[in-house]
C-alpha cells in the first residue's frame, strides 16, 4: 500500500522533521520511506511517501498526529493517494546523511564567512582605538612639554624673584647702615660739643 502524507505548519523546517519521521519509519521496521521539505501555499511544509502494510501506514499516522519535533509548529496533516515509487528505507537514511552533511559544510561556509568579517570588524575597531591611543599619548607629550615649560618659566621668575629681594634687602641694609654711622656721628659730635659746654 502506498500514500503520502503533508505536515503542514508555523514551524516545521529546521526543526528536525525528517529524522525525526525517520525514526518512526524505523522503529517500525517500514520497508519503503522518503521524506523532504517543500512548502504549500507559502507555508512549510514536509511530506512523507510509504510504501507498506496497511497497518504499519496506519501506526505511522497515528503517531505522526500524536507526536512532533521539539520547536515543531503543526496546523494539519493531510493524506493523499501516491502511485510513485518509494525509495528503501535503508537508501534514504543514506540520503538524508548526505543531506545533513551538506547542509553542515554550508553552515560551516556561512560561519567561516560570518568569522572573517567579524575578525576584519575587531581589526578596524583595533586600529580606531590604537589610533585613539596614539593621539592621547600625543597630547599627554603636548601637554608635559608644556608643563615642563611653564615650570621653567615659573623656576626662572621666582630666581628672579630672589635676585630682586637679595638686591632689595642688600641695599635696604646698605641704607641702614649709612644712617647709623651718620646717626652716630651726630651723637658723637652732641656729646663733644656737651663736653666743651661743661669744660668752659
Amino acid at each position: 500500500m502506498k500514500t503520502k502524507i503533508i505536515i503542514t505548519g508555523g514551524k516545521v523546517h529546521e526543526v528536525g522533521y525528517r529524522p525525526f519521521l525517520l525514526g518512526i519509519a524505523e522503529s517500525l521496521e517500514l520497508e519503503r520511506f522518503f521524506a523532504d521539505n517543500t512548502f504549500e501555499d507559502g507555508k512549510e511544509a514536509v511530506y512523507v511517501l510509504l510504501d507498506c502494510s496497511e497497518e504499519k501506514i496506519t501506526t505511522f499516522k497515528e503517531i505522526v498526529r500524536s507526536k512532533l519535533p521539539e520547536n515543531a509548529a503543526v496546523n494539519q496533516i493531510l493524506e493523499e493517494e501516491y502511485t510513485g515509487t518509494v525509495m528503501k528505507a535503508e537508501n534514504y537514511y543514506r540520503y538524508l546523511s548526505a543531506m545533513q552533511l551538506s547542509k553542515i559544510i554550508t553552515y560551516g561556509g556561512r560561519m567561516l564567512e560570518k568569522q572573517d568579517e567579524t575578525i576584519v570588524v575587531i581589526k578596524g575597531e583595533s586600529r580606531k582605538m590604537l589610533e585613539k591611543q596614539d593621539a592621547m599619548l600625543e597630547k599627554q607629550d603636548e601637554t608635559i612639554v608644556v608643563i615642563k615649560g611653564e615650570s621653567r618659566k615659573m623656576l626662572e621668575k621666582q630666581d628672579e624673584t630672589i635676585a630682586v629681594i637679595k638686591e632689595e634687602s642688600r641695599m635696604t641694609r646698605d641704607t641702614l647702615t649709612e644712617h647709623l654711622k651718620n646717626d652716630i656721628a651726630e651723637i658723637r659730635a652732641e656729646i663733644a660739643e656737651i663736653k666743651e659746654k661743661i669744660a668752659g
